[in-house]
């Protein structure tokens, strides 16, 4: 049988010292899925935790493995590329965001290899060609390029694999540039 609560304080209440706040804050994020330091310090600075408090909690937890950007970031860029098919400039504005250190996004989305990722946006290209058949040539390659450029894909190569495709679909595409947009 559990010991019951001191007279007038409830077992949510948050416990007093800040540190053991900000660990079992921490802790509580870190349950359910990874996080990066960045967002946990995020979260600690919403929740009004002392910066010395928090550091001393985020330091330990990156010493015993706890917080490891590294290892998100790897693991964001492969899942994130082969479950969405993003490419490298999206994934790097994602573990941006997450606040995940410029060095360690860099490392991450290098390991991405230029190859790998220019079949990615082949097969993407390939799955979504279906349902533009029926379209003019412009809008195809519009939607299609347009697909491409929102998972971060570069122009060139958005432009080359989508004109490459339909070309084997026996579109005539002669201009390599995007059409103005126009519906």
């Amino acid at each position: 049988m559990g010991t019951s609560p001191e007279p007038g304080r409830r077992e949510s209440d948050a416990p007093a010292d800040p540190v053991e706040r900000a660990r079992a804050i921490c802790l509580r994020m870190l349950t359910g899925t990874p996080r990066t330091r960045g967002q946990l310090e995020e979260a600690l600075r919403r929740r009004e935790i002392p910066e010395d408090a928090a550091a001393a909690v985020l330091d330990r937890f990156e010493e015993v493995g706890l917080i490891d950007d590294a290892a998100f970031a790897a693991a964001w860029v492969d899942s994130r590329h082969h479950g969405r098919g993003l490419a490298g400039r999206a994934l790097a504005r994602e573990l941006r965001q997450r606040g995940v250190a410029a060095p360690v996004v860099a490392e991450a989305v290098a390991g991405l290899d230029p190859e790998r990722e220019e079949e990615t946006a082949r097969a993407l290209v390939e799955r979504k060609l279906r349902a533009t058949r029926g379209l003019e040539r412009d809008r195809r390659l519009r939607r299609l390029a347009g697909m491409l450029a929102r998972k971060g894909y570069p122009e060139g190569l958005a432009l080359r694999v989508v004109r490459e495709a339909l070309e084997r679909e026996g579109e005539e595409v002669e201009e390599w540039e995007l059409p103005p947009s126009g519906g």
